[in-house]
């Protein structure tokens, strides 16, 4: 039998609204996924120590904050420092286009807005494994 994905998830910084976090984990969890979700206020240390205690598949982020283009690029590098090369970073919140398209190039995997869709969500998560594992 095949393990589940197991992904881990986060509201790093300062944001303090979670609603949408908790969503995306039932979601998860209903598409067959393991779900480690480490809640509000996390550091991006935290949350790669995590990925590796858990032996995470994904990272997930959700930013409400306006702070992605820090907290991303600080936990893919601290991944990239810890050999997590095989683990997708990707997320979301109130992230604008352009900043999308620049975090991509850093390495960051797809990144959803607001209003996205549930299943096409779940289905890049388990695309990605598929391609990836």
């Amino acid at each position: 039998m095949e393990r589940k994905i197991r992904v881990i998830l986060a509201k790093p910084g300062l944001d303090g609204h979670d609603r949408g976090a908790k969503v995306l984990a039932n979601s998860f969890r209903d598409a067959g996924m393991e779900v480690i979700y480490l809640g509000l206020r996390q550091t991006p240390e935290m949350i790669v120590a995590a990925a590796l205690q858990e032996d995470a598949d994904i990272v997930a982020l959700s930013i409400l904050s306006g702070a992605h283009m820090t907290i991303f690029p600080r936990v893919l590098e601290l991944m990239k420092e810890e050999g997590l090369n095989d683990v997708l970073l990707t997320g979301g919140g109130i992230i604008p286009e352009a900043d999308m398209i620049e975090l991509n190039k850093l390495g960051v995997g797809r990144l959803f807005g607001p209003g996205a869709s549930l299943t096409e969500i779940n289905s890049y998560i388990t695309n990605w494994v598929q391609e990836n594992r």
